[in-house]
């Protein structure tokens, strides 16, 4: 009985020493995140430059973005450490390029799989073709959903390799859209770790695209959907919990600063929801770059938030060390490598390569890619249309209007003022349909790729009846309507012969002032013909008084409009950003 008994003794203790041994075996596992966002089908390099420091304080641009760069310097990073994880924050496709978006993005998602992209979290702008269009792109195929005949270029389209994830998007029977989550598996044994991705759009995305092509489809709190996860992710054994957003915060840090200094945004109150099992956030739409701890805010929730800019001019390279034993991230670390690829010249002039940051080679297999969509674009991207006297920029002026906002408005005004094309008076565009800055050729000349970069999203105009009463109704819902925020109050850029002032600092409702046309007071009660794209007719951009519109009259698609305005001038003089004024607050406000 005795020696039954210390048998069985030596037995439980055998088994209590398993996990010791298997602690001082088993070494953290260092996990790769390669993260950006908002690609937006950036293909060819998108003339962007990164303001930089250098060692001797002094700025520098650095030029960046081009699929092919891009490819080189993701695989460059997963050649230091095989267990990595490719991740997009969304906005993947859409509002694109001509050599992207006349091809549906069908060349896009090619690129990314031969990059090697393991997860997408969708963005708004995924769901701008409308739902049956986005399930194409994930399950690949040539059924026509829009206006542009899929495969035209490269017949069987198989769809992306890498797979969409939409954890707060239900559909009609309650299922999510796309997968909520997925896993990732490294080592095994006793060193095995798991990682989980959870990639979700913002809530908002509802009020962003047009409502017809999201019909059916619920958008859920997003602090919801990932705490929910969490404790599912952590019994199916995951190690590390990743979240992957598209919804970011607004900084003016410099683009690896890791301060957190003066961030805010739609974000905020999401990470202060999260639960503290999360390991790292990346994010996105915002278009800013950052690597917060958020630690530094939130003790109880040390993750770090990152985002990589726009049009791949940045990659996020992420470290996630991870105990295997006790099944926890124990350090976590990440910086915004800057994609330098070729030099370029801009509207400022030569933007040359600096020797003070990488320089990634061409990848040949997606720069051969692109090759062909860019000669098969090339006949109609190249195309010249008309005469620019000088540039027309996206750059806002003081009161938030831009140059560039103001033409298209006046484009969209021009092709729908006759009585048989609707009669308007006034039109809107909103920023954010204006995409990229027009910058002639040194004769003035403008291309069709140029406008349809500028304007890529293929609205129809609209033209509506409002009351002097909606109209300055409207223009109150750019500093509070749904995601519309303070931070860029003036989403709307009106045609010439609209004007008015606006003051903050005065209550809802009585914010906007002098609201003239021609230089005549706006009556409440009198009825106007207002243009604006199909976007926002139906309420986009949480613009919902444009659906409260009367006697509405289908015009030309915006890019014909644009395209038309700028050709009627011999050159076309840019208008300047005057039309809008903001009242300056008191001294001390």
């Amino acid at each position: 009985m005795r020696t039954l008994f210390a048998i069985a003794v030596s037995l439980v203790l055998a088994a209590c020493a398993t996990p010791q041994v298997a602690d001082t075996a088993s070494a953290p596992v260092s996990v790769r995140i390669i993260a950006f966002n908002d690609f937006h089908g950036a293909l060819e390099p998108p003339h962007l430059a990164v303001p930089a420091t250098a060692p001797d304080g002094s700025a520098v641009s650095v030029p960046a973005g081009g699929a092919a760069y891009l490819a080189s310097a993701v695989r460059r990073l997963r050649e230091q450490n095989p267990n990595s994880i490719v991740v997009s924050a969304g906005d993947l496709i859409s509002a694109s390029p001509l050599v992207s978006a006349q091809f549906l993005d069908e060349p896009t998602i090619l690129a990314m799989n031969m990059i090697g992209l393991d997860f997408n979290a969708l963005g708004n702008h995924e769901f701008d073709r409308g739902r049956a269009e986005l399930l194409r792109m994930q399950n690949g195929g040539c059924v026509q959903h829009t206006q542009r005949t899929p495969c035209s270029l490269d017949p069987g389209f198989p769809g992306a390799r890498f797979r969409f994830l939409a954890a707060n998007v239900r559909t009609e029977d309650g299922q999510t859209l796309f997968p909520a989550y997925g896993i990732r598996t490294f080592g095994s044994g006793a060193s095995e770790v798991k990682v989980g991705i959870i990639g979700l759009p913002l809530r908002g995305a509802a009020t962003l695209v047009t409502p017809a092509g999201i019909a059916g489809l619920t958008f859920g709190d997003e602090a919801d959907a990932i705490n929910a996860l969490v404790p599912r992710l952590r019994a199916e054994g995951v190690d590390a919990i990743v979240v992957v957003i598209h919804e970011g915060v607004e900084t003016r840090v410099g683009y690896n600063d890791h301060s957190c200094a003066g961030v805010n945004g739609d974000l905020m109150p999401i990470l202060a929801r999260l639960d503290p099992g999360v390991d790292l956030v990346v994010s996105g739409h915002t278009h800013k770059a950052y690597v917060c701890d958020y630690g530094q805010i939130d003790p109880t929730r040390p993750f770090l938030v990152t985002s990589a800019g726009r049009s791949g001019t940045l990659l996020t390279d992420i470290s996630l060390v991870i105990d295997p034993v006790r099944g926890r991230v124990i350090e976590r670390r990440g910086d915004n490598l800057i994609v330098q690829g070729e030099a370029y010249t801009g509207a400022a002039g030569p933007v040359p390569l600096s020797g003070l940051f990488p320089v990634y080679p061409r990848d040949p297999a997606v720069a051969a890619l692109i090759a062909r969509y860019v000669e098969a674009a090339g006949p109609l991207a190249n195309r010249v249309v008309g005469r620019l006297s000088g540039p027309a920029l996206r750059e806002e002026a003081p009161s938030g209007e831009s140059v560039l906002g103001n033409l298209i408005a006046d484009a969209h005004l021009a092709a729908t003022r006759a009585p048989e094309n609707g009669g308007a008076q006034i039109a809107f565009t909103n920023q954010t349909s204006v995409r990229a800055d027009l910058v002639p050729a040194a004769d003035g000349s403008v291309t069709f790729g140029q406008l349809f970069t500028a304007q890529p999203f293929g609205n129809n105009l609209i033209v509506k009846s409002m009351t002097g009463r909606q109209i300055r109704a409207l223009l109150e819902q750019q500093f509070d309507s749904g995601s519309n925020t303070l931070t860029r109050p003036i989403m709307l850029l009106p045609s010439r012969g609209l004007t008015y002032s606006y003051d903050l600092t005065r209550p809802a409702g009585q914010r906007i002032l002098e609201l003239r046309l021609n230089g005549q007071p706006i009556a409440d009660d009198a009825a106007y013909r207002v243009a604006m794209n199909s976007f926002l007719a139906t309420g986009g951009d949480n613009f919902t008084l444009f659906r409260e519109g009367a006697n509405p009259f289908g015009g030309p698609l915006d890019i014909d409009a644009l395209e038309r305005y700028v050709a009627a001038g011999n050159p076309t003089t840019p208008p300047e950003a005057n039309r809008i004024r903001r009242v300056a607050p008191p001294p001390g406000q």
